[in-house]
């Protein structure tokens, strides 16, 4: 059973070094979907000799993601992001599950790093994503960029965690949050989301307080100290800024 690595990538130069490597003797083939990358994320994934497809790089990148799916020749696929490892116990876990082959997929736990620290609780952990998954029994459905994947037949669990180094720094998170905020403004631009006094109090105040109570209180966010403070905090805030990106758009197209 071949295993095909495949990744999404936009200027990764940062980050792809140390994700390839640490899949190095677990992969059979790289299937990289570049974006348009004008920093070294190419030469990279070059060093890896790794099947390299270039492209543009839509709002959803989980439409790069599927190309890279889609042109695996592997009898599974692994697909990661290049912020994230794959430590040693994960691979002898994902090799077994492979060679077990009861399942067409398996859900993987997932370690978000945050403000110097995994976070433990708040939601962030078990992150449990669907990532490992039979060729031609899995895909993304691209719809949305926090969506898991769709898998025919009967899946499974590892237990061993995938590491996700997504936030290294609190500059990084908010380079992220905007991004998100923007595309959550698109949808709500396609959805043709109404402006009024109830869509108003809805992502200014119920949305962002509901979501603080339960990733700070129910899921224990307060155990994370300072940084799942943050996390909670900043996280519920999606909502208020993706509501004015799309109040300003709305405005613009009126002007």
């Amino acid at each position: 059973m071949k295993i095909s690595v495949c990744l999404a990538v936009f200027n990764e130069e940062n980050n792809l070094y140390e994700c390839l490597k640490s899949v190095e003797s677990l992969a059979d083939e790289i299937v990289i979907v570049d974006g348009g990358s004008s920093d070294k994320t190419v030469n990279i994934a070059n060093e890896f000799r790794a099947k390299v497809i270039k492209t543009d790089n839509p709002a959803n990148f989980h439409i790069n993601k599927n190309k890279a799916i889609d042109a695996a020749i592997g009898d599974w696929v692994l697909q990661l992001d290049a912020d994230e490892r794959v430590p040693a116990e994960l691979k002898e876990e994902i090799q077994k599950g492979i060679e077990d082959n009861q399942y067409n997929g398996y859900w993987i736990p997932r370690q978000n790093f945050f403000l110097g620290r995994f976070l433990k609780k708040g939601g962030q952990y078990p992150d449990y994503t669907l990532r490992l998954y039979k060729k031609g029994k899995g895909r993304l459905p691209a719809k949305d960029v926090h969506e898991q994947a769709k898998v025919e037949g009967e899946i499974g669990y590892l237990h061993s965690p995938l590491l996700h180094y997504r936030d290294r720094n609190f500059s990084h998170y908010i380079d992220g949050l905007d991004r998100y905020t923007s595309f959550i403004a698109r949808q709500l631009y396609e959805q043709k989301l109404t402006i009024n006094t109830i869509s108003f109090i809805d992502y200014f105040f119920i949305k962002p307080f509901f979501w603080f109570i339960k990733t700070y209180f129910r899921h224990k966010g307060f155990t994370d100290g300072f940084p799942g403070f943050i996390f909670s905090l900043f996280s519920s805030l999606r909502y208020p800024i993706a509501y004015i990106k799309f109040y300003l758009a709305r405005t613009k197209e009126k002007l």
